[in-house]
């Protein structure tokens, strides 16, 4: 890390408490560890919400590949945003099922859209967006 800068923080004693619970059950090795990922979190949710800022993540499906088309569908359109898909992990999981894990990275409008587009393919079972940041800004 750069220039480390030390400053203090006023907490509610119930809520440290629960705080500090939290950082034991996660693993953290200190309460700055803990502090430093909540506010790395906060702000690439605040990226996000610049949806001109270019940003990454991943797109997760899951689906029945024996739904009529729905296999040459997400195909044709991993294809048509074959700019922001930059990966596509393809699992079988059972004789009917897959999971797709696709690593995207553009502006966050355009990933929204293509989260969106993929999840709502009849035949899609399950799926998120996971949104995360270059790491340039934080």
């Amino acid at each position: 890390m750069a220039d480390l800068i030390r400053f203090g923080i006023s907490m509610d004693a119930k809520l440290l408490e629960r705080f500090d619970a939290f950082l034991a059950e996660h693993g953290y090795g200190n309460r700055s560890e803990g502090i430093r990922d909540l506010v790395r979190d906060r702000l690439v949710q605040e990226e996000w919400k610049d949806e001109r800022e270019e940003t990454v993540g991943t797109v997760t499906l899951v689906y029945d590949h024996h739904q009529r088309e729905l296999t040459e569908k997400l195909t044709g359109l991993q294809h048509r945003w074959h700019g922001q898909i930059l990966s596509a992990m393809h699992i079988h999981l059972d004789e009917h099922h897959c999971l797709e894990v696709l690593a995207v990275r553009g502006r966050a409008s355009t990933l929204k859209k293509i989260a969106d587009t993929l999840l709502a393919a009849r035949g899609v079972k399950h799926g998120k967006l996971v949104m995360t940041s270059t790491g340039k800004n934080i």
